[in-house]
């Protein structure tokens, strides 16, 4: 009997310290996980904190790029990327204006980032959405309009084409609401194609209007500079409806940073076509004296002093130059060209590809030494790409390919 009461006691003691050895590993278990649970609960705090603060330096940065920005458009007398180059000074003040409402507007939309409470944050959204729909969006429809030097267009219609913008975020201000949001931005994507098909039409004449009166287009032509803010407008339209995860916020920073540093230059690397070329208002009427020009006349007289004086080589040369040296006038000399089914910039072009040609085939009988670009460059082209594209349009074939057929 005491055998049996001996060996039941032993096996409760073995079963009382297994079952303290349970509880110990399950308390063991159970602490691990919550320290576990706690470091990626802390890592993932810091990692959100992490990008956060890389996004704050991201957003401070490009406020401030655009207060330079702005600084150097206003206070900079030269230009940085073409000192040769004289910008428009009318556009270097509209380029100013929108590079401080930029950085105004990061100013305004600040507090949004610290804001907890969502009712808040939305007041701070919609005041920030309306103070950019009185700044941000006319100055940008203005500067459009500002580029095209052809004339001084109205810039009126800005202030009216954003005015349903700004009366609806008004009342959605007033009202704490973003009900009208969605209209708002169906009518932004109407104002943008509306736009688009305008600025199409605009270029298209503006275009007309440089090969009308210039020789040399280099730095005043404005195609790819809209094709290029066209991209980067239609990416902030993606981003900015794309949410406000703090990924597109990022990008949408990122695509400010473009959109800066493409202005600056493009307001360094166009020329000032008003300043430097202005006409009289009295010499767009025909003198009377000249009524009875006719074209064999001003054949005559380009013959004399345009193509026996090689004045067609002399850079830059406009219509209105030309038609001075002459002793005539503007209107006349257009209406000249128009009548020969030519523009005049095809006119003197097609007199440098002749010199140029002449040139190269007098080196070739000589045995001079020379290069493409050297020959471009004594026809009267300063850059070798507007050469060849002029070549190309002329001969219907590339340089290389023409003197390698010419040299067989």
């Amino acid at each position: 009997m005491l055998v049996i009461l001996l060996q039941r006691y032993k096996l409760s003691l073995k079963n009382a310290h297994k079952s303290y050895n349970f509880r110990t590993f399950a308390a063991q278990t159970v602490f691990e996980t919550l320290v576990k649970a706690r470091i990626l609960i802390l890592s993932i705090m810091y990692e959100q904190i992490s990008k956060f603060t890389i996004y704050l330096m991201l957003y401070a940065s490009v406020a401030v790029l655009n207060l330079i920005a702005c600084c150097y458009l206003l206070l900079r007398q030269g230009n940085a990327f073409a000192a040769d180059i004289t910008s428009p000074v009318r556009l270097r003040r509209w380029v100013a204006a929108l590079f401080a409402s930029i950085f105004l507007s990061h100013l305004w939309y600040l507090p949004s980032n610290f804001l907890t409470s969502s009712d808040d944050a939305k007041l701070s959204f919609l005041l920030g959405g309306l103070l950019d729909t009185m700044t941000v969006f006319p100055l940008a429809i203005a500067i459009l309009f500002v580029m095209l030097q052809d004339s001084r267009r109205p810039l009126w219609p800005c202030a009216v084409l954003v005015a349903p913008l700004v009366a609806g975020m008004a009342w959605c201000v007033a009202n704490r609401s973003d009900a009208l949001l969605p209209i708002l931005y169906v009518y932004l994507i109407l104002l943008c194609i509306g736009l688009t098909i305008y600025m199409v039409r605009a270029m298209r004449q503006y275009g007309r209007w440089l090969r009308d009166n210039y020789a040399d287009l280099q730095h005043k032509e404005l195609w790819q500079s809209f094709m290029v803010l066209g991209i980067i407008l239609l990416l902030f339209g993606i981003y900015a409806m794309s949410g406000k995860a703090l990924l597109y916020e990022s990008l949408l920073q990122s695509n400010t940073i473009v959109l800066t540093c493409f202005l600056v230059w493009r307001v360094e690397t166009l020329s000032d076509l008003n300043k430097r070329h202005s006409v009289p208002s009295a010499e767009l009427t025909p003198p009377d004296n000249l009524r009875t020009s006719s074209p064999q006349d001003l054949t005559l007289l380009l013959q004399k002093y345009c193509i026996d004086t090689q004045l067609y080589l002399q850079h830059d040369l406009t219509l209105t130059q030309l038609a001075q040296t002459i002793g005539t006038n503007r209107f006349y000399l257009s209406q000249y060209f128009s009548t020969q089914g030519m523009t005049y910039n095809t006119y003197i072009n097609d007199l440098r590809i002749n010199h140029f040609v002449n040139h190269y085939r007098e080196a070739v009988k000589t045995l001079r030494p020379f290069t493409a670009q050297q020959l471009a460059h004594e026809s009267g082209y300063r850059s070798y790409s507007t050469f060849s594209l002029a070549f190309k349009q002329r001969m219907g074939q590339t340089v290389t390919a023409w003197m390698h057929d010419t040299a067989q």
